[in-house]
């Protein structure tokens, strides 16, 4: 049996970044009286608006965010990404202190103060302190926003969602929803997840699926591809340090190589960010190019340059991942969420084809209806 919408969706932000800006903009956005849908699938899903969610609870390790409102937190520095929303109305929820574990590259601390983390000089959160903060402020769902490569950081805070009982959203390419031994955890403790690594609204990876599904369709065969990333908010500056990108570049490339008709070696597919251009701070081009063999054996190619401001392209996503785990949660389901899983992120545990995740999920929304 269905529980009854409450009204309301209780977020826990992990990581108060250029996503959680855009995110608590788009939620005032919606929240003040806009009408559009742009980047949202349904204006309603489950019998939620975009309106209806509310930050309550929120962590971050720079001293110019922590002890400060959410609504104040999301313009500080070294955050770049476009205001859109003028009036962000305060969310009655500070940023703690949170855990630092890896969630900073040491080669951060080489760059100007204002495009990298300070680190705050107070007391980091434990386990216990931040599963009774979920407890006490009625979280939801917890939206994982932390750096790429953050690994031991996001296991931290999937673990204290499991004992909360609160629904993950792991926005980032670190692996726990298609992890099957964090899968089923969750399975067991009757808790939700929705991952891994979102996929935004119009962004490289899912240009770069779909065209090579189109290639598939249309009988070319691709040859080649390669898919190059610029941009200079935090996000491109930490994944300098390679060694944070294998689950990263892992993630991109089997968003592309699984609906290809045919896998292609390693040496035939690169798909991955590519360097940091301060100057362009949140927006993200990228240079894209495939080469395939047509009717004959002829050769053809495909090149293409797409530039978006990188954070405000995955905000609508994310406020439809949040309304699909809190679907899920009223639902009593556990464990990942499969339907939701496959549209929205690059590396779900299964991966299907866009059309076919896009039915899917349709269908797990209305099922809710």
């Amino acid at each position: 049996m269905l529980s009854p919408p409450s009204g309301t969706i209780n977020v826990a932000l992990v990581g108060v970044g250029n996503c959680a800006s855009s995110l608590v903009q788009g939620i005032a956005h919606y929240r003040g009286g806009a009408n559009d849908t742009a980047g949202l699938m349904h204006r309603r899903i489950g019998g939620y608006q975009p309106g209806d969610i509310r930050i309550c609870a929120a962590w971050d390790i720079d001293r110019r965010k922590v002890g400060r409102d959410v609504a104040e937190a999301i313009f500080a520095r070294p955050n770049c990404t476009a205001r859109f929303c003028e009036t962000v109305e305060p969310t009655g929820a500070k940023v703690r202190m949170g855990r630092k574990l890896d969630g900073i590259a040491p080669h951060m601390h080489d760059y100007p103060e204002d495009r990298t983390f300070l680190p705050s000089d107070a007391p980091e959160a434990d386990h216990d302190a931040v599963v009774a903060a979920l407890r006490d402020t009625g979280a939801d769902v917890m939206m994982n926003y932390l750096p790429v490569g953050s690994q031991a950081a996001s296991e931290f805070y999937a673990g204290c969602a499991l004992e909360a009982g609160v629904a993950f959203v792991n926005a980032i390419p670190v692996f726990i929803a298609s992890d099957p031994d964090w899968a089923e955890r969750f399975r067991a403790a009757g808790v939700p997840i929705i991952g891994d690594d979102i996929k935004a609204q119009l962004g490289a990876t899912i240009v770069h699926r779909v065209l090579t599904d189109l290639f598939r369709k249309r009988g070319v065969e691709l040859k080649r591809t390669y898919q190059l990333n610029t941009g200079g908010n935090t996000d491109f500056l930490n994944m300098l340090e390679r060694k944070r990108l294998a689950a990263k570049k892992v993630s991109k490339t089997e968003a592309v190589q699984s609906v290809a008709a045919e896998r292609l070696t390693d040496e035939n597919i690169h798909v991955g960010p590519s360097d940091y251009v301060a100057w362009q701070n949140d927006n993200k081009v990228c240079f894209l190019r495939m080469e395939g063999e047509m009717f004959g054996g002829v050769p053809m190619n495909l090149e293409l340059r797409l530039s978006v401001e990188d954070s405000p392209n995955s905000a609508g996503v994310a406020i439809d991942m949040i309304r699909c785990a809190k679907l899920a949660s009223d639902r009593g389901l556990a464990g990942p969420v499969h339907p939701a899983a496959a549209w929205f992120c690059k590396h779900p545990p299964r991966q299907m084809p866009d059309d076919e995740a896009w039915a899917v999920l349709e269908a797990f929304i209305a099922a809710a209806a």
